[in-house]
């Protein structure tokens, strides 16, 4: 099978592209039946993943590494797919590594640099909040992927994304037409300087601009330590929600957010969207195919793969400066959401 790539793997094997990046790195929150038949399929398929660049000797002279922060996401696996697209088409070796959310991404990338020279990183998730003198390490051209900055003050560092603060404030400003004034949130944790923080920040600009109150009870942050963008954190988010407030509506920062946010809400009897209208931010197929089908936002993850590549190998190839795109993203109103009744 020429030209094998993860999404591939991925496909045969009936898992996401982010549990094969997990099992790839011997991550421990991998079934381990899971991650034998991953591996298998890999072996069986001459698939090279070269998943973990600081366990490689050296790199060969085309390579890019992409370090992604917080793969649990599922809008982080398709948009890993596109890169790896848009790597081999330029015949330059795609490198994947894991970071812990515990560690500085950039302290990695920076060590990564200095001892394997690759051409060019990619950052995808984390929050990306590092002095400007530490960002001057790190030596080669980089671009920030869908991480909310705006500019990058670097002379080798590009960013592309969608406008976080934006495209929340319309999730918002949606659910209040529908009639909902008590909108809960599932957001990142309290120190989450990107995407979090300006979700957040759309969130309570549209809270004011209409003159609803802003109501702490109803913000439900991730813990750093335990939460991930994932199923699981959304089921038991939820449930802390439910524990201590009421609302009508629930928006969480991720679909995969959302759809476990449903699981709690259906188990604590309460009907999407009859009794609560439920959004979530990303535009994944998960979301499309989950019943109820999430309402959301979608991130155009093609256009965003293909714009960091671009950038990228611009300033690699071409010496180019970096350049900095945000791309708008799209309201899909679907089955979760619903004019609020006040008899519910």
């Amino acid at each position: 099978m020429g030209n094998v790539t993860i999404k591939d793997i991925a496909r045969q094997c009936g898992v996401g592209v982010s549990t094969v990046s997990r099992a790839m790195n011997n991550h421990p929150d991998i079934n381990p039946e899971t991650r034998e038949k991953i591996m298998k399929t890999i072996a069986r398929e001459n698939y090279v993943p070269n998943n973990s660049a600081r366990n490689l000797k050296r790199l060969e002279a085309k390579a890019i590494v992409v370090l992604v922060k917080g793969i649990g996401n599922t809008f982080l696996g398709n948009l890993i797919s596109g890169l790896e697209r848009e790597c081999q088409k330029r015949d330059y070796s795609f490198l994947l590594q894991y970071v812990e959310e515990q560690e500085s991404e950039l302290d990695v990338a920076i060590g990564i640099a200095k001892e394997k020279k690759p051409s060019g990183m990619i950052f995808l998730g984390g929050d990306f909040s590092h002095p400007e003198e530490k960002i001057k390490q790190l030596q080669v051209p980089f671009v920030l992927s869908t991480i909310g900055k705006a500019e990058v003050q670097a002379e080798n560092g590009a960013s592309v994304s969608v406008d976080d603060f934006l495209e929340s404030y319309k999730m918002t400003q949606y659910l209040i037409e529908l009639g909902h004034d008590r909108i809960a949130l599932i957001t990142a944790p309290k120190e989450d300087k990107s995407i979090g923080s300006l979700r957040l920040l759309g969130y309570k600009k549209a809270l004011e601009d209409h003159g609803i109150p802003y109501r702490e009870e109803l913000i439900q942050y991730m813990n750093a330590e335990e939460d991930r963008y994932s199923f699981r954190s959304g089921y038991k988010l939820a449930g802390k929600l439910l524990e201590k407030t009421t609302f009508s509506a629930l928006y969480a920062v991720s679909d995969s957010l959302a759809i476990g946010a449903c699981r709690a809400l259906k188990e604590a009897g309460v009907s999407v969207p009859e009794q609560c209208s439920v959004a979530g931010f990303d535009g994944t197929e998960e979301g499309e195919f989950y019943i109820p089908k999430i309402t959301t936002i979608r991130q155009p993850v093609e256009c965003i793969a293909k714009a960091t590549a671009d950038i990228l190998f611009d300033m690699i190839l071409n010496k180019k400066p970096p350049r900095n795109i945000v791309f708008p993203g799209e309201l899909l109103p679907r089955e979760s959401t619903g004019k609020h009744s006040f008899n519910t």
